[in-house]
């Protein structure tokens, strides 16, 4: 069993680290600042179009797109890496194009949309987003309430969504909508392209959450969608949508372990210099148990992550596998960021140190795509054979 990347992932990896390396993390001071002025975590126009030209120079666009569109259809396997690497700065930077909704619209398209809205999309001329969640129906499905009727050759969708990134600023949404209230999501759920200036959607309201991050909710009146925008089959949308959710819960578990061991290796590069009662850090047996403790646990989360990635490539059923990676990098990237931010101290609680950024997009993750205890109820409901 080999455990080793491939030598080109391997250096596509190598490459987005330095990317990082260079790019982004000198932009962190600049991003805190805004943050504690109380703006959006975000980055300027200016900084967006620099990132935007060296990353495209280097080829880091498209990286797990399909070929046909532009892409380098990169495997799940090599994606952990890059994102990973991603994972190490605050910096809310994603390299084009967003691979969860990604995977979905390469999984569901027809040729006329493969033009129309996956090609520009992997292209980087498009921002996407999705809007699964409702107020009352978040991690569970089955209680979906916007719905959509055929009206002729249009759809006519009503409803709202909730907990929606970048909608205030998205050329399109995959909407997620009940098209037979009997079936519901067994067979009964479909997916279509809305976009921005469809007639009746509306961006309602911004939601401001910890972190600096803002979310937004949508309201769909007699939203009216051209039939051919019905992504994939009718009926048939819940696979792909757990496609998208497999790949977006891989993403964070491999973007935990790359913010978790950037908070390891500053305690590794700080213990050693800051001295308490006549003895460095590195010498108590706390913070050497927080050192290896983390260690430890960043080595299984990693080895899970490329392991589900792996079945994933294969196409193989990974719903417990994703569930317990979502779960385990999470909660280890949360324990491993309180104790690095321990060990810190007075420094550590300070909003000029990357620390309390990683850990309030940390503390988000632990909720959204699904909380620590939903996915540890799946796991348990799979392994005892409880699913209805």
């Amino acid at each position: 069993m080999n455990f080793e990347l491939d030598e080109d992932h391997r250096m596509i990896a190598d490459l987005v680290r330095r990317f990082v390396e260079d790019e982004l993390v000198p932009l962190e001071a600049g991003v805190l600042d805004r943050a504690i002025a109380g703006e959006e975590v975000q980055l300027t126009a200016e900084e967006t179009e620099r990132v935007n030209t060296v990353s495209r120079e280097l080829g880091l666009w498209g990286l797990d797109a399909p070929e046909d569109v532009g892409g380098h259809d990169l495997p799940a396997v090599a994606m952990v890496g890059v994102n990973e690497a991603m994972g190490r700065t605050i910096v809310p930077y994603t390299l084009p194009p967003d691979s969860p909704n990604l995977r979905m619209l390469a999984a569901t398209v027809n040729d006329r949309q493969r033009e129309a809205y996956l090609a520009p999309y992997v292209a980087g001329e498009t921002i996407s987003a999705i809007g699964i969640s409702e107020p009352g129906a978040g991690t569970d499905p089955a209680g979906m309430k916007t719905h959509a009727v055929q009206d002729g050759d249009d759809w006519v969708i009503n409803g709202r969504k909730i907990w929606i990134t970048k909608a205030n600023r998205a050329d399109f949404t995959i909407l997620m909508a009940v098209t037979d209230r009997e079936k519901g999501a067994r067979g009964g759920m479909s997916a279509f392209l809305v976009d921005k200036d469809a007639p009746g959607f509306q961006v309602v309201r911004p939601i401001p959450v910890i972190g600096g991050e803002t979310l937004y909710e949508v309201v769909l009146e007699d939203c009216r969608v051209p039939g051919w925008k019905l992504l994939g089959t009718e009926g048939q949308g819940f696979a792909p949508m757990q496609l998208r959710l497999a790949t977006r819960r891989a993403e964070m578990a491999a973007n935990a372990i790359g913010m978790a061991q950037r908070a390891l290796d500053m305690m590794i590069d700080y213990a050693p210099q800051r001295s308490t009662f006549g003895k460095p850090l590195s010498e108590r047996q706390t913070i050497q148990n927080w050192v290896s403790d983390a260690a430890i646990k960043l080595h299984a989360a990693r080895l899970m992550t490329y392991d589900c990635a792996w079945k994933l490539d294969q196409g193989r059923d990974t719903r417990t596998e994703v569930s317990m990676i979502k779960s385990f990098a999470l909660e280890t990237a949360w324990e491993v960021l309180d104790h690095a931010m321990q060990c810190f101290g007075a420094m550590g609680m300070t909003r000029e140190m990357p620390l309390q950024q990683m850990a309030a997009r940390i503390r988000l993750m632990r909720i959204y795509d699904g909380p620590t205890e939903i996915h540890n109820w799946v796991v348990a409901r799979n392994l005892l054979g409880t699913r209805a």
